[in-house]
């Protein structure tokens, strides 16, 4: 089982930045693909970037690429999520998740949330125009 705790949300002007963290629980956290979600009031939740294993795979969707850097720090069991030129826009929860099954390559599999098993609570990431 892992834990999953999300932290860094807040409430940011247009224009400014943020840094979320993913601290998981775990021996194996290093074995697993990570993934940032974010859901909207009354929309569903989006993939916003995810990566591998070690670290050397990444994957964004298109409206964050340039703006968002996933990350992550085995030794720490953390990863993060530096958010630049923030807008309205990303006004949303984001949800860290962990994708269980070890060693794997990302493939667009990791844009879904079903291909995830273990899910933070949410941090609210709140943008003002």
């Amino acid at each position: 089982q892992v834990q999953v705790v999300e932290s860094g949300g807040g409430l940011v002007q247009a224009g400014g930045s943020l840094r979320l963290s993913c601290a998981a629980s775990g021996r194996t956290f290093s074995n697993y693909a990570m993934g940032w979600f974010r859901q909207a009031p009354g929309k569903e939740r989006e993939f916003v970037a995810a990566i591998n294993w070690i670290g050397l795979d990444k994957s964004y969707a298109d409206s964050v690429k340039g703006r968002f850097a996933i990350s992550r720090d085995n030794a720490k069991n953390t990863v993060y999520l530096q958010m630049n030129s923030l807008k309205p826009d990303d006004t949303a929860a984001y949800y860290c998740a962990a994708d269980r099954a070890p060693w794997t390559r990302l493939t667009n599999g990791h844009t879904l949330t079903n291909t995830y098993d273990y899910w933070g609570q949410g941090t609210q990431v709140t943008v003002s125009s």
